[in-house]
């Protein structure tokens, strides 16, 4: 069973294990399942950023752009056929080309084409070695 609720980021800090990440949960958001679960309980987490509007914030864009200016990627791109230079304005007209936009900024969370695009190169790395 899944435990839906909004909280707001209070801190995040980094020990020996891990990061740990304190989050403020309103008394009337809070799932009673998590109050009554043991220190330690072990959670599959999905988190989505809200805006000030509800809406969650999308990071396609902000992806599109990092994965360009990866030379991994690039070098993807290069051996699938889809540029025959590497550098990243060859990735970003690249990634346009597959996607059916114009631009990097027209990409939303809808574009399944942008997402099947990063799971094609994610595979591919997997069989990389480096």
């Amino acid at each position: 069973m899944a435990l839906n609720f909004e909280a707001v980021k209070v801190s995040l800090k980094q020990d020996r294990t891990g990061f740990i990440l304190t989050l403020n949960i309103h008394p009337d958001e809070i799932p009673e399942d998590l109050l009554r679960d043991f220190v330690g309980a072990r959670y599959g987490v999905a988190m989505v950023r809200i805006n000030d509007d509800e809406t969650p914030v999308d990071y396609t864009v902000k992806k599109a752009g990092m994965l360009c200016r990866t030379r991994d990627f690039q070098v993807w791109l290069q051996d699938t056929g889809h540029i025959e230079k590497i550098s990243e304005s060859a990735a970003v007209r690249a990634v346009c080309d597959i996607c059916g936009v114009t631009s990097r900024a027209e990409l939303t969370a809808l574009n399944d084409l942008f997402y099947k695009m990063v799971d094609e190169y994610e595979a591919w790395k997997k069989t990389q070695p480096f």
